[in-house]
């Protein structure tokens, strides 16, 4: 067990910490089609004092049974794309290998800045693009090649900065290739459950995961998950892309800080 992991306390304030925070990530892993990662670590490690390392192999441990009853609740109404959702995580999961290899060689406060402005133009874009409940995902092959290229990108900048694919995919699937926020969503869950756990697999043998905090995190996440998947086929599409504008407001600001901090040091 690492020095990281010994230092966790545990008490009530702990497990009812892991339970408040399971719910909030559940309800917007459901309500935008993330993992509930950019809640889950820096809350771990505000509230706990968790690790850097810690907080993500747990998150990423919890977020398997959460992406997975979120697509149970996306595919019950059919807006989960299965295949484009498969290519993706093939693509990611190659990616991450590739992001972890280059991290010791890349400015992460380069990268971290470069997402800000990333971000940016999707909350922009937002605004500009209403997308339609009533489209449907074609899969081609020029857009299957599209798919696994993005898959791979996703993959490099979860590898390089820790960023959950849903930021990525969901905003890229209705701006980029004209699905509904709907199928957006379930097939970005759908996408994250290989990546997660292979993941997971790979953090467990580094000691890097919180098992008990994971489980709790994990279990209290499905029981709002579903609630936030049927409140997003309930909202308005407009009112749902500005949800999500304000959610990627929060995610940006969380890396600029980041960014400043780092330069700081």
């Amino acid at each position: 067990m690492n020095a990281e992991h010994q230092a966790i306390t545990r008490g009530p304030r702990a497990y009812l910490s892991f339970i408040g925070i399971g719910l909030l990530a559940g309800l917007l892993s459901g309500l935008f089609g993330v993992g509930g990662g950019t809640v889950i670590v820096p809350l771990l490690v505000l509230l706990l004092s968790f690790g850097q390392r810690i907080s993500a192999g747990t998150s990423l441990a919890a977020i398997v049974p959460t992406a997975s009853v979120g697509v149970i609740s996306y595919a019950i109404s059919g807006s989960v794309a299965w295949i484009p959702a498969l290519i993706l995580a093939a693509g990611a999961v190659v990616g991450a290998q590739i992001g972890s290899r280059l991290l010791p060689r890349v400015s992460q406060n380069a990268l971290r800045w470069g997402f800000v402005v990333f971000l940016i133009v999707v909350i922009v874009s937002l605004f500009l693009v209403i997308p339609s409940r009533a489209a449907e995902f074609e899969l081609g092959w020029l857009n299957g090649v599209a798919l696994v290229a993005v898959g791979v990108v996703t993959g490099v900048i979860a590898g390089l900065i820790g960023v959950g694919g849903g930021v990525i995919i969901v905003p890229v699937l209705m701006l980029g290739f004209g699905t509904s926020d709907l199928v957006a969503k379930g097939t970005s869950l759908l996408m994250m459950i290989p990546t997660a756990v292979s993941g997971t697999i790979g953090n467990l043998r580094h000691r890097n995961v919180d098992l008990v905090a994971a489980a709790l995190i994990g279990v209290s996440a499905c029981t709002t998950t579903a609630l936030g998947a049927w409140l997003a086929t309930r909202i308005d599409p407009f009112a749902g892309n500005i949800l999500f504008a304000a959610y990627l407001v929060v995610i940006a600001v969380q890396m600029a800080l980041k960014a400043l901090r780092s330069r700081r040091r």
